[in-house]
């Protein structure tokens, strides 16, 4: 779900303020990935299994920048942990072992994967101890030199070298030239409170999107209420239609922030919607692969708000063999399609599905928060944000909440969603689906603080292997 070959997306609240802190880990696309020489070889997808969906992974300078620029304990301490577990092995948690086992088929394409990740030909068990000696080589001189050796040295020629020997556009000019950048967030008011993302070409502009047209709306007084599913949904299929016309990387493509979040578009769009018949017009079927989001307010209150991918479970299933970086597939964001605004093109970053948010009020941080799952993430926000803030449940009980999702033409249902809302919807005219109990509706964590009080309360999704731990 994470590693050194994927991206990184994080907000920063400094002692708890609302001065928000953005800073964008998203790799890019070789400088020789012209969408004509995709469209002169017949290539009008970038398919999640290709090594064209390969981009520059972000997140080792993001983390190795953010570190500089506001840590304390210096880089080379903070990946020790890390090399550990990478040289001596970690025993295999049940969610990971069980996607493990689902994933085999990505993991045997790639001899050095398979040698790694495929023990004896199998996937660990859950209770196995499994270790990566070659990551912890590459983690050790990441700790003791920083970024250079990932981006310029020894490790970026051996993911150039198994890149290139598939076909890949990639050079190490591509690894040598990629930073990171802080960014202005953005942010919309949502029942008196401000909530904040990560700006394009990340997705959160989605989620802000759905909050604005569900402002349009009373709150209601049931979470799992017919009305407010209904209108979840198609505020979703709204907000979605938007992303997938404006979201992309904005140093390549104007992305009209201002006005997509404008109080007359927010209307405009809920105007759109009858409280009681489901919407004709459909948005394209959305994957949601895996991803690690974790939150941590300290002593001092600063709260980070992270996120960690390398997109689909085990990302591109390409494994550099002297360094055992995995390396992402973020690429298949990308549209081939000239004239589109996240077509691909020569370094450039694709619309990006991870995105952490943070939610202030009164000038101070209040809520650090963020949910996993590919497409699933600004509904699941939306869905996890208003539990706390319409229906007042604390951060457990909102990410316990069932969970529905409009994907593939029909509404994907937890088992824990009522009947009677079921039928409720299916009268509204929503197909229905039955989530599939081993692929979950996401997944996330999330620290409310309570000033007043002085204390933090935490929230840890049931549907993966995280927890909540306080100090």
């Amino acid at each position: 779900m994470t590693g050194i070959g994927g991206d990184c997306f994080v907000l920063l609240a400094p002692k708890g303020s609302d001065r928000i802190v953005a800073y964008n880990g998203n790799g890019r696309a070789p400088l020789a990935a012209d969408p004509e020489w995709f469209l002169d070889r017949g290539i009008g997808r970038i398919a999640p299994d290709s090594v064209h969906a390969v981009t520059v992974p972000g997140a080792v300078e993001a983390w190795y920048r953010l570190s500089e620029d506001h840590g304390k304990l210096g880089f080379d301490r903070l990946l020790q942990p890390a090399i550990e577990l990478a040289r001596k092995g970690f025993v295999v948690a049940p969610r990971v072992g069980s996607d493990w086992a689902r994933d085999v088929e990505t993991l045997r394409r790639d001899p050095a994967t398979r040698k790694a990740y495929l023990p004896k030909g199998k996937p660990p068990r859950v209770g196995d101890r499994i270790a990566f000696p070659a990551l912890a080589k590459a983690l050790s001189a990441i700790a003791k030199h920083g970024p250079d050796p990932f981006y310029r040295g020894w490790i970026a020629a051996d993911m150039v070298r198994r890149l290139r020997a598939e076909g890949g556009l990639h050079r190490m000019e591509d690894f040598a030239r990629h930073r990171g950048d802080y960014n202005a967030p953005v942010a919309t008011g949502y029942r008196g409170a401000k909530v904040w993302e990560c700006p394009p070409p990340g997705q959160g502009l989605t989620a802000l999107l759905m909050l604005n047209i569900l402002s349009q709306f009373p709150a209601g007084d049931d979470a799992l209420s017919a009305e407010r599913c209904h209108l979840q949904i198609e505020a979703g299929k709204l907000a979605y239609a938007e992303r997938d016309r404006h979201i992309a990387d904005p140093a390549f493509a104007e992305v009209p922030v201002k006005r997509l979040l404008s109080p007359a578009h927010a209307k405009a769009l809920a105007s759109r919607i009858d409280p009681r018949r489901a919407m004709a017009a459909l948005p394209p079927a959305m994957p949601h692969p895996d991803t690690t989001y974790l939150t941590v307010v300290d002593k001092d209150r600063n709260a980070v708000s992270f996120i960690n991918s390398v997109y689909w479970g085990f990302g591109s299933g390409r494994l550099a063999p002297k360094s055992g970086v995995l390396m992402q597939n973020r690429g298949a964001c990308f549209v081939v399609e000239p004239g589109h605004p996240n077509c691909i093109g020569p370094g450039k970053r694709s619309l990006h599905t991870i995105i952490p948010a943070m939610v202030t009020k009164g000038g101070r941080a209040t809520i650090s928060f963020g949910v996993m799952g590919g497409h699933y993430q600004p509904v699941g926000q939306v869905h996890v944000l208003g539990n706390m803030l319409d229906f007042g449940m604390d951060p457990q009980a909102a990410l316990e909440c069932p969970r529905l999702f409009f994907e593939e033409s029909a509404v994907t249902v937890e088992a824990g969603i009522p009947d009677a809302l079921r039928r409720a919807l299916l009268e509204r005219g929503h197909a229905i689906v039955p989530a599939d109990p081993a692929e979950p509706l996401g997944g996330g964590q999330a620290i409310a603080i309570d000033w007043k009080r002085g204390v933090l309360i935490a929230g840890s999704e049931p549907r993966k292997d995280g927890l909540a731990l306080g100090y």
